[in-house]
């Protein structure tokens, strides 16, 4: 739609009362402004402006030390450009607000780089020259919880009052106690045109996982899993819970993955991922290629945080190893049956708490350069990935850190500048993490050693 459209579609809308102005940084979190309705036409029209370092602060919103963005250059300010996406209304806050998303651009009118969205865009980009489109689904998963306490604990039903105990997966008990909560995440996402598909109990005590179905485009795709996230953490304090896509918020439970379907369109709408075989083309073979050999070099987008590599542990249906098999949950890529027309690649390694624009942009890419250097893959496996002896991904934070800094196929993904931002963001949080010591320590060792 046009600046006028939205206008208009403000007018026809007078229970909203104020807009937010917003841009997502590196973390995936949601940074901008509140202004009053008047001003839509200057956050349409690229009126709005918002320091550059604003994309790239740490998990607690401080900013980078020693960023260039920061005191090196000023802390200059940025270019907040309309993306398109219609204004978004949250309907669950005290009084209904449009959010209107933006992305950054220098003062010079060209991409910053290190925009997160702006890094998928520059994938997409890739694949329009080869004349490919690619078509991408996305599953989330979340708990709801009670977090009123210090520590997190099962979320009590709305119906028996009683603190959900079991893992109750695929339990059409826990949907139904929880209906009204999944109504209004559903008309949420409807109001935002979100295309919400099938919702289940997942494998921990109030968790769920609600799939967002198929669609040729990556970018809005990227955007509906960054406010999909907004909208379930939205409605869930209106019913008074807390909504968390924390990789691993309990330590005994099932952790929380963030899965990506994808194939590949050519012009003529034909899908190169299938050659009327079960096993896929050679193309789908090479994207799987290049996926494995960035795997490595990828994990810190997939797992960007302290808690991210408790999800990560054998016999968790998390995967730890670098491998791919057919209709094979325990591979970190998997090809899911059903007809051949439809022949896909499940990446399963991140997590929830990761970035959905940087998760995209890092499949996407090593798909590509796979497809492009026809990198072959090893061979797929057959059964339980977690008892054969095969790479692993990186098993800690700093590992991460260091794989996707001195990274090959992912450098030809990522901007410098952006790398350079999220190495440096995820190097300011792990200093701070490491000083702290937990409960659990001081009740092993304070009184023993």
């Amino acid at each position: 739609m046009s600046i006028e459209d939205m206008v208009a579609w403000l007018e026809c809308h007078p229970n909203i009362s104020s807009l937010r102005a917003v841009v997502c940084d590196l973390n995936g979190t949601m940074r901008g402004k509140r202004m009053p309705i008047d001003q839509v036409q200057k956050a349409l029209g690229g009126g709005i402006r918002m320091p550059l370092s604003a994309a790239s602060v740490d998990i607690w919103g401080e900013d980078i030390v020693g960023s260039e963005l920061v005191f090196a250059s000023g802390d200059t300010d940025g270019i907040c450009e309309w993306t398109g996406r219609d204004i978004l209304e949250m309907d669950w806050l005290a009084q209904p607000t449009g959010m209107i998303p933006l992305w950054l651009s220098t003062d010079q009118g060209k991409p910053f780089t290190g925009d997160p969205r702006r890094a998928l865009a520059s994938v997409v980009e890739r694949y329009a020259e080869h004349g490919l489109t690619p078509v991408t689904a996305t599953e989330l998963e979340f708990y709801l919880v009670d977090a009123t306490g210090s520590r997190p604990v099962s979320v009590r039903s709305p119906f028996t009052g009683k603190r959900l105990f079991s893992d109750g997966i695929l339990s059409n008990e826990e949907l139904d106690q929880f209906e009204p909560f999944l109504n209004d995440v559903y008309d949420a996402c409807a109001l935002q045109n979100i295309p919400v598909d099938t919702a289940i109990a997942e494998g921990g005590a109030g968790q769920f996982e609600i799939n967002l179905l198929h669609q040729a485009n990556p970018l809005k795709a990227a955007d509906d899993a960054v406010f999909f996230k907004q909208v379930v953490k939205g409605v869930a304090r209106s019913h008074g819970f807390t909504a968390t896509f924390m990789a691993k918020p309990y330590g005994n439970r099932a952790g929380s993955g963030f899965h990506l379907h994808f194939s590949l369109l050519e012009k003529a709408g034909n899908n190169i991922f299938d050659d009327g075989t079960e096993k896929g083309s050679d193309k789908m073979r090479h994207a799987i290629g290049g996926l494995l050999a960035a795997m490595a070099e990828s994990t810190l987008v997939f797992a960007p945080h302290f808690n991210s590599y408790r999800r990560l542990r054998p016999d968790t249906h998390a995967p730890v190893a670098i491998c791919w098999g057919y209709e094979n949950r325990t591979a970190a890529l998997r090809i899911p049956g059903g007809p051949v027309s439809a022949r896909r690649i499940e990446h399963r390694v991140a997590g929830a708490d990761a970035n959905p624009y940087l998760v995209m942009a890092a499949i996407l890419g090593a798909a590509l350069e796979g497809i492009e250097r026809q990198i072959e893959p090893m061979n797929p496996i057959n059964g339980n990935s977690y008892g054969l002896d095969l790479p692993l991904l990186p098993t800690d934070w700093l590992s991460s850190i260091d794989a996707f800094e001195s990274g090959v196929l992912i450098n030809r993904v990522f901007s410098p500048v952006l790398r350079r931002l999220f190495v440096s963001c995820k190097k300011q949080e792990m200093a701070k993490f490491v000083t702290q010591v937990s409960d659990f320590e001081y009740q092993s060792y304070l009184a023993s050693l």
